[in-house]
């Protein structure tokens, strides 16, 4: 379960992700347009210290990119190439923002979501005392085969950015799709498991990772 908290943020995620998304070279789309948020959806951390979210996303005209994103209360490691940037959250303070691939906690959840079916967390608020929850605003769902076990990922070895964005583990190769729906020929062999999901407006499931 994600507890959600209602708090400022300087700079804002879209904010930060405007200035980040055109320095990459499987973005599409004008790099002056305004990012907004078209859906999103997030994954626990069993150790309850990583914030982990997946932002759908637009700029202007331009096509729907997913963004993993992962926050933590310090930076993490060897890794400045896939910071997004900072930002001051008004309640737990300095929040370092990763670009997802690169980390370890964002790994194991994905191949818990993509292998053993694990879902999306469900987010809340503490209001008063009790618990508040918040609809998603989108659906995902896993096509593994019936009793795909769960490896322990283990480290992040290498990860190769594109689309889709190839994360290396121990025991794993997953591909995280950075326009949904679209699977390059250079990815499609790498299908086995598959993320989907579907927002509203999308009449038919589309794809965001893949494991193998």
């Amino acid at each position: 379960m994600a507890l959600l908290h209602r708090a400022e943020l300087h700079p804002t995620k879209l904010e930060l992700l405007a200035t980040w998304l055109p320095t990459r070279d499987w973005y599409e789309g004008d790099s002056g347009a305004e990012v907004v948020r078209v859906a999103a959806y997030r994954f626990d951390d069993p150790a309850g210290e990583v914030g982990i979210e997946t932002l759908l996303v637009r700029a202007g005209d331009g096509p729907v990119h997913q963004v993993p994103l992962t926050y933590r209360d310090a930076p993490l490691g060897s890794t400045d190439g896939w910071l997004v940037g900072t930002v001051e959250h008004s309640v737990l303070g300095t929040r370092w923002v990763y670009d997802a691939p690169v980390d370890p906690v964002y790994a194991a959840a994905l191949a818990g979501a993509v292998l053993a079916g694990a879902g999306q967390a469900e987010e809340y608020f503490e209001v008063d005392g009790r618990r508040e929850v918040r609809l998603p605003s989108m659906e995902i769902a896993n096509d593994a085969p019936g009793g795909a076990g769960l490896p322990d990922v283990g480290a992040v070895r290498r990860v190769v950015d594109g689309d889709p964005t190839v994360i290396v583990t121990d025991t794993v190769e997953l591909g995280v799709i950075r326009r949904p729906g679209i699977v390059p020929a250079s990815g499609a062999a790498a299908l086995g498991g598959t993320l989907t999901g579907t927002w509203g407006g999308v009449s038919a499931p589309l794809a965001y990772a893949s494991v193998r």
